[in-house]
């Protein structure tokens, strides 16, 4: 029962910093609201996991996507960048996502890049995934030679498997024929495995589901996005375990901490999957050196063809950016109800998969813990590891306290002892749990923008949240609702960068 915050640059930012997002600056995305939640990047209240382990002497490195700064030209300013927040070594992309071939905005260290300018890493076929693997391994190589007697942090942020669905072909073979059966007999296999691994109750239920396979169209166009998107994952767990075998070589496995989790749930964005252009426009091939000429999103390869999206065009070379829709990620969220940026618990369940040799004790090994965890425990974690004393100023500014608990207890088989609920709130989409309630609503931001009734649900009897207890429950109803909304006040959810047509 782990939670992060339903998208992927609030949560990195709740993830780096210990905080809930909009106490980092990044309530909603990366652009600039003018409120203090909404900055679009951290504030100088933050302190970032690496620069908090620089003080423990650790040493720290990125490999991947960092989607917490506003500023992404390459003159910058850079303040709120990788090396300038900590970093001691980066290697991937200032922006969410792009292709996979040929990420916009690749750096190395502060400096923009191609894959095909880059001196220090020229593979036979450049893949963005490889590429966030191999360059994780060559850091860890280089902190064995020169830095060996220090321990390390290392952030691996993958950009699988957001859209668009690119994978290499090796990959994409694994999975043919895998997904033919469509959408919801595939959920109830997961449902079916899900009840025996025990990592949902034996009696749950699946939710509604979001599409008729019978009534798809291009049911081969699904076929084959289901079996790139499941291709981009293996490539992942291919890399991970480079990444391991690395640090086995060097004798620190028994000692090293892996944590695993997803930013949101599964995405139902339709991105590219809409009718194809009649015609795409001609572009000139690109030079080594040369940078996409629009970042978001790319319109081309580098050697001139058209971006194609749509029903028919396959998915998976680097000329397509497609997403695999609403139908799959209905399967991806199995069993729960909605997917990315919702407050229910297909947009913010995660699995956190923690491994630890000599850190997690004899009786949790191999064991799931279902207390409620979330991404602000992540730093309380790592201070608790490291022995650091958490700081109340760095670099000559205040620094908020930590909102989170330490993972530690948990990994003894003890009680986290939280002593608040935990908060969520995304595009106005809102919730809190507390103990096994959760108190949850929609919200729709626009012209004008507007909040749905309050929603409540046992989460020990019903994490599909299928019965809502709202009118048979009011007094536990309206306890949460103003445990969230002095919450939100105290975390700088409101003021909000909408206007309402209701309070």
């Amino acid at each position: 029962q782990f939670y992060n915050t339903a998208r992927c640059c609030p949560t990195r930012a709740s993830l780096l910093s210990g905080l809930y997002q909009h106490q980092a600056g990044i309530g909603l995305m990366t652009g600039d609201q003018k409120l203090p939640g909404y900055r679009g990047e951290f504030g100088r209240n933050v302190l970032t996991i690496a620069e908090a382990l620089g003080l423990a002497g650790y040493k720290s490195y990125m490999s991947g996507k960092w989607h917490v700064t506003r500023h992404v030209r390459p003159e910058g300013p850079k303040d709120n960048w990788p090396r300038q927040r900590g970093f001691d070594r980066f290697y991937g992309t200032i922006i969410g996502a792009g292709s996979f071939y040929d990420p916009a905005t690749l750096c190395r260290e502060n400096t923009y890049i191609t894959p095909v300018n880059d001196p220090d890493y020229k593979p036979e076929t450049y893949y963005y995934t490889d590429a966030i693997s191999d360059n994780a391994v060559s850091f860890l190589k280089d902190h064995a030679k020169s830095d060996a007697e220090k321990p390390f942090f290392l952030y691996l942020a993958y950009t699988t498997a957001h859209w668009p669905m690119h994978a290499l072909p090796r990959d994409i073979e694994k999975y043919k024929g895998k997904y033919d059966d469509g959408f919801e007999p595939i959920r109830k296999a997961r449902l079916e495995k899900l009840r025996k691994l025990g990592l949902v109750a034996p009696d749950t239920k699946l939710s509604p589901a979001s599409d008729d396979w019978e009534r798809t169209p291009h049911k081969e166009w699904e076929i084959r996005n289901m079996e790139v998107y499941a291709a981009m994952v293996d490539n992942m767990d291919q890399g991970i375990g480079r990444v391991v075998s690395e640090v086995k070589r060097q004798g620190r496995f028994e000692n090293t901490l892996f944590l695993y989790l997803q930013d949101n749930g599964g995405c139902a964005e339709g991105y590219g999957r809409y009718a194809p252009k009649k015609e795409y426009p001609k572009y000139e091939p690109m030079g080594p050196d040369d940078l996409q000429r629009k970042i978001w999103p790319p319109m081309q390869t580098r050697d001139g063809r058209p971006l194609r999206t749509g029903p028919g065009e396959m998915a998976g070379p680097e000329d397509t950016f497609i997403g695999y829709g609403r139908g799959w990620a209905n399967v991806s969220n199995t069993p729960f109800r909605e997917y990315k940026h919702f407050a229910h618990e297909g947009g913010i369940a995660t699995p956190l998969i923690a491994h630890w040799p000599k850190g997690i004790g004899k009786k949790m090994r191999g064991k799931i813990d279902h207390q409620p965890g979330h991404l602000i425990d992540l730093m309380a974690t790592f201070v608790e590891i490291s022995g650091l004393e958490y700081p109340k100023k760095f670099g000559g500014h205040d620094i908020d306290p930590l909102e989170g608990v330490s993972l530690v207890p948990a990994f003894k088989g003890r009680d986290l002892r939280r002593k608040d609920a935990l908060y969520f709130e995304h595009h106005l989409n809102s919730a809190v749990r507390d103990g096994d309630w959760k108190l949850v609503r929609y919200g729709r931001t626009g012209r004008p923008s507007s909040l749905r009734p309050w929603e409540l649900y046992d989460m020990s009897a019903d994490r599909i949240e299928s019965r809502n207890l709202a009118k048979e429950k009011p007094e536990i109803a309206k306890a949460l609702e103003d445990k969230w909304e002095a919450w939100a006040t105290r975390a700088k959810v409101k003021p909000w960068p909408w206007k309402f047509e209701n309070p």
